[in-house]
């Protein structure tokens, strides 16, 4: 029987300590093809932004550009979205294509967001969920670390000592279904 996936979900304050972390993740060999960012965008700012994608390489200007290249050469996947009530979103990692698929499908229902459905999506309760995309409505970084059990633990230990605000283990699903509801 195969070992059932979580995910650890960290909070952060500020783009430094997300970097930091996944920089730690990285050097503990934490498979970065199981990691997520997520984080808005700053469109309202003074500063030009500007993104474009090349091949496998997307890049950004702007308040976060830096931060963005950095994290989108370690991570696998990269896309911004404008997600209603949440405003401009970018996402690096398997997250991205979590929520194409949730796009795609068109399966989202009790009151989440495509970022919230993908959550959902592998077992994040509505509720945490919830408080996820608060924690991006105020400007801080959202780290999804997914794996075996044994994997998650050490990202959780990772994030926690790299100024994570709060981190928390989430089981997935046993069932493969996306269908959401409103718990």
């Amino acid at each position: 029987m195969a070992e059932k996936l979580c995910s650890t979900v960290g909070i952060f304050r500020n783009h430094e300590d997300a970097e930091s972390a996944v920089k730690e993740l990285l050097k503990a060999g934490y498979d970065m093809k199981k990691l997520s960012v997520v984080g808005k965008d700053y469109h309202t700012e003074d500063s030009f932004i500007g993104y474009y994608n090349t091949g496998d390489r997307m890049a950004a200007w702007g308040k976060y550009g830096l931060f963005w290249g950095s994290i989108w050469g370690l991570l696998f996947g990269s896309a911004f979205f404008i997600v209603p009530g949440l405003g401009p979103v970018m996402v690096a990692g398997p997250l991205v294509s979590w929520m194409i698929g949730i796009l795609e499908t068109a399966v989202i229902t009790g009151g989440l967001s495509a970022l919230g459905g993908a959550l959902a999506s592998i077992g994040i309760p509505h509720d945490s969920v919830l408080r996820y995309e608060t924690a991006l409505k105020t400007s801080k970084f959202i780290l999804v670390a997914h794996g075996t059990g044994q994997e998650v633990d050490m990202a959780r230990n990772i994030l926690l000592q790299n100024k994570a605000e709060e981190t928390n283990v989430h089981k997935d699903r046993a069932s493969s279904e996306h269908l959401l509801t409103q718990q």
